[in-house]
């Protein structure tokens, strides 16, 4: 992604053959495609309905709770300055040092 494009943009590679039962986002992925795409694999859209939609939906609004701890945890994987700049060369080094810190803070 190049400038300032859109987060949707990256979502149908991140999403291309995966399976699971639900997506968390925030209002800004409330898009007719993507809960379409949702919707035909079987997956719940924990997506909250933008308030220009004509018909509101309902959404699970206990469990799009929980996208709050993710981006708790997110928060403090960013504690670790190599994480935040992005200072690996490679993809490889760069999820190595996720998974350790991700270690490390679960482990605290």
């Amino acid at each position: 992604m190049k400038g300032q494009q859109h987060d949707m943009a990256g979502v149908k590679p991140l999403i291309k053959d995966k399976e699971f039962g639900a997506l968390l986002a925030d209002r800004a992925f409330d898009t007719d495609w993507l809960l379409l795409d949702l919707e035909e694999r079987g997956s719940k859209a924990v997506i909250p309905p933008k308030r220009s939609r004509l018909k509101q939906r309902d959404f699970d609004k206990e469990m799009y709770k929980w996208r709050h701890l993710i981006e708790n945890f997110f928060c403090k994987l960013k504690d670790f300055k190599k994480i935040a700049m992005r200072a690996e060369k490679t993809d490889e080094s760069f999820a190595a040092n996720i998974y350790l810190a991700a270690t490390i803070i679960h482990l605290r």
